[in-house]
């Protein structure tokens, strides 16, 4: 079912639910006060008819006459009158007698004072009535004709109402229904041209603060991100055909000039070693592009524990130290660094990678191939610098650096892939800590920047 029709469905039951009560709120109001007001119009014909019976000198015949030619035309109040001895003083019609009044009924009169209640379709009301010092017992009954022929036609023109305005709101809830949702079937029918070719389309919006423009609003923000991360993604499938394009090639060529002529045992080593450091070269990016995914993924699905920052640091640079013989780093830590200061909750594979891609990328650029690590913090914030001494880079290479592929002109002279500084800055973002770059007077500063209350 449709929101439109769903909405229209709602809007009428509710509809029809208010009505109802309004309705049976009138209906039984009307009720009991057409009961009320006839009961008080017995109560005074019965004191009319008291008061001329008693007081008046029209003969009883007479009062009979005129009860008869009243009740052709109207459905006249029948009276009767008892005194304390329960016996018939006066009766409109003792041959039709209503009421059939019984000494029981006779004694509650004297005893209540008034009393009334339904016979059939009869209301009855007998009340006691003094005159000359004496007590006697009226009672009054009669058919409410006109009164229930009013509740019939209110109760007839609430049912017609009901239903019209029923009807009318139901079309009424369908228009209305069409013309608010009319900007949201817009929508839908942008969306359906939406495709993976065609992200750079957007949803209208307009200037008003409502919730459709909100989430139109929104939902451009999803397709630009979405946007964002295809081109991200076709660049980073370009430039890895691109990089594992040259190494491959290389081999296939090493070895096909290879099988083509006869080699001295020299050559074959040669072209074997060549082979080997672009398998190498390939298997290093491999390794970098397996922890570029690795550092992608959603942080909750990445295990952290407690770990020692500066161990970590060890690990790290005695590893880069093993694979490259000319690397030389060193290692001060601030004597005010508590140890509570340098444990945090982190994934201790993935702060290796950041770590070594920061003292390999120091150690590469720098003449002497060295890279000093400086430890420091205060009450707050746990800096880790790595400094390099050696080019310096120009600004417009740092507004860049942390980009994926990104490579200066002075670091092409070096073996590289652009992937460590990017793929270092996401996992230093997963342990809520910064990373700042500066380079200045031949000096290149790299700082990590912890802080347990997150982000800087």
């Amino acid at each position: 079912m449709k929101i439109r029709t769903r909405l229209t469905l709602l809007f009428t039951l509710i509809t029809a639910m208010l009505l109802s009560v309004y309705s049976f709120s009138i209906y039984y109001s009307s009720k009991e006060a057409r009961e009320k007001s006839f009961y008080s119009e017995l109560q005074n014909e019965a004191i009319a008819k008291a008061d001329l019976f008693f007081q008046s000198s029209l003969p009883e015949q007479e009062m009979h006459k005129l009860y008869k030619n009243n009740n052709r035309t109207l459905n006249e109040v029948q009276v009767a009158i008892y005194d304390s001895d329960h016996r018939l003083i006066y009766h409109d019609d003792a041959k039709v007698d209503y009421v059939k009044e019984t000494p029981e009924m006779l004694s509650q009169i004297f005893q209540k004072k008034k009393i009334s209640f339904f016979l059939k379709k009869l209301q009855v009301i007998g009340m006691v009535y003094h005159y000359n010092g004496k007590t006697y017992a009226v009672t009054a009954a009669s058919y409410d004709k006109y009164g229930y022929e009013y509740l019939t036609h209110l109760l007839t023109i609430s049912i017609i109402s009901f239903v019209s305005i029923l009807v009318l709101i139901y079309l009424a809830g369908i228009f209305l229904s069409k013309k608010a949702l009319s900007p949201l079937s817009e929508m839908v029918n942008q969306i359906k041209k939406i495709t993976a070719g065609k992200l750079q389309l957007r949803l209208k919006t307009t200037s008003e603060k409502d919730e459709l423009n909100e989430l139109a609003q929104n939902f451009n923000g999803m397709l630009e991100r979405l946007e964002n991360s295809f081109d991200s993604q076709k660049h980073f499938v370009s430039n890895i055909s691109h990089e594992l394009r040259t190494p491959l090639s290389a081999i296939i060529t090493e070895l096909e000039l290879a099988s083509e002529k006869d080699q001295s045992k020299e050559d074959y080593q040669q072209t074997i070693q060549y082979a080997l450091d672009d398998a190498r070269n390939m298997a290093k990016l491999s390794n970098s592009l397996m922890d570029l995914a690795k550092a992608s993924y959603d942080p909750n699905e990445i295990s952290f524990s407690e770990v020692r920052l500066d161990e970590v640091l060890l690990e790290s640079y005695s590893k880069t130290i093993k694979e490259n013989q000319e690397y030389k780093v060193s290692l001060n830590i601030d004597d005010a660094v508590e140890e509570h200061q340098l444990t945090i909750q982190g994934n201790e594979y993935l702060l290796q990678v950041a770590f070594n891609n920061l003292i390999d990328n120091a150690c590469k650029y720098s003449p002497e191939h060295l890279c000093s690590i400086d430890i420091k913090s205060n009450a707050e914030l746990l800096q880790i610098s790595f400094k390099n001494r050696g080019i310096t880079i120009s600004q417009e290479d740092l507004e860049h650096i942390f980009e994926p592929f990104y490579r200066s002109e002075t670091s092409k002279k070096e073996k590289g892939y652009g992937i460590g500084l990017f793929l270092t800055e996401k996992i230093i973002h997963l342990h809520h800590a910064a990373v700042k770059v500066t380079s200045e007077n031949n000096e290149t500063v790299f700082t990590l920047i912890f802080n347990n209350s997150g982000l800087i």
